[in-house]
C-alpha cells in the first residue's frame, strides 16, 4: 500500500498530465467524459500500479491507451505496460492516434461494445 506521501506525489503527477494532455487525449475525452458513452464514468491519468491510465473507466475495469508515432519505437515497454495493467485486473484497449482523429464514431463505438460486453 502507498504512503502518504507516495499518494499525494501521485496526485499531483495525475494532475500534471491531465493539464499537459495532447490534442488527441483531448479529442477522446470529448467522446468519453461527463458519461456520454453508454453511461459510463471515465477518468484520465488514473494511477494503477507504476503507471497513469490515459483513460480508465472503474464500474467495466477498461483501460484506454492511446499511441502516438513514439509508441512504434517502444513496443516492449507498451507490452509489460498492458501486462500489468491486466494482472491488476483491467483490460486494456489500444488506439493509434490517427485512429482517434480520422475515425472518433469508430473509436467511440469499440470502446462502448466492450464495455456492455464486460457486463454479460
Amino acid at each position: 500500500m502507498a504512503s502518504a506521501d507516495e499518494a499525494k506525489t501521485r496526485t499531483v503527477r495525475a494532475r500534471q498530465l491531465r493539464r499537459e494532455s495532447t490534442d488527441v487525449e483531448w479529442r477522446l475525452w470529448a467522446i468519453v467524459r461527463n458519461r456520454q458513452l453508454g453511461g459510463f464514468k471515465f477518468r484520465r491519468q488514473v494511477p494503477i500500479d507504476r503507471y497513469f491510465a490515459d483513460f480508465a473507466c472503474r464500474e467495466a475495469k477498461l483501460v484506454v491507451e492511446l499511441d502516438g508515432s513514439q509508441h512504434r519505437d517502444q513496443v516492449a515497454y507498451d507490452t509489460a505496460r498492458t501486462q500489468t495493467l491486466e494482472v491488476c485486473g483491467w483490460r486494456v484497449m489500444r488506439f493509434d492516434n490517427l485512429e482517434v482523429l480520422t475515425n472518433p464514431t469508430g473509436v467511440g463505438d469499440a470502446i462502448l461494445a466492450e464495455m456492455l460486453a464486460a457486463r454479460v
